[in-house]
């Protein structure tokens, strides 16, 4: 399963939080409350976030955190990088040579076509997407019905099978 780690979800949630007023400073304190996250947690990803270089901090009485751009140039890839490194969903995604297997793999730059779209799709997505309103659910079993080619002829698409292996 492809699943970013629980502190890069947690750094998305506690930029967005800050980019629905970007231009404050924010304690510490008043992000674990705007956010349920526990303040060790939050705590724990600013600082990985500051060092990161998406969010700066502030020392002093009026001290905290703020965003060192408009909301609308940070995007989501930046976030998890700062959290998590270079996105990459197989060893050999990222950068030549961790993977021994690398001068043989027969599926190698099909991994890297893989991971260089979802990276696009996560620099497209801004942290002002982010704090903007909740998009409505949309059902895709439909549109999957309709754009994933059956395979054999006659074929039922897997969008309308039931769980027992018969047709709805």
């Amino acid at each position: 399963m492809l699943r970013m780690s629980k502190l890069a979800d947690y750094g998305t949630v506690i930029m967005t939080a800050m980019a629905r007023d970007p231009g404050a400073v924010h304690s510490a304190s008043s992000i674990a409350a705007a956010t349920g996250v526990a303040m060790p947690t939050v705590s724990k990803v600013l600082k990985v976030l500051t060092r990161g270089g998406v969010v700066e901090s502030l020392r002093g009485t009026n001290g905290g955190y703020l965003l060192p751009r408009p909301p609308e140039r940070i995007t989501l890839a930046e976030v998890i990088a700062a959290v998590d490194g270079p996105i990459g969903i197989t060893e050999c995604s990222t950068r030549p040579g961790l993977c021994i297997q690398e001068a043989v793999c027969a599926v190698r730059a099909n991994w890297q076509k893989v991971n260089r779209v979802i990276y696009e799709a996560l620099r497209q997505v801004t942290l002002a997407d982010m704090a903007g309103p909740t998009l409505r659910a949309v059902d895709i079993s439909a549109i999957r019905a309709r754009s994933i080619p059956s395979r054999r002829a006659g074929a039922t698409p897997l969008a309308h099978k039931t769980i027992d292996g018969g047709h709805a």
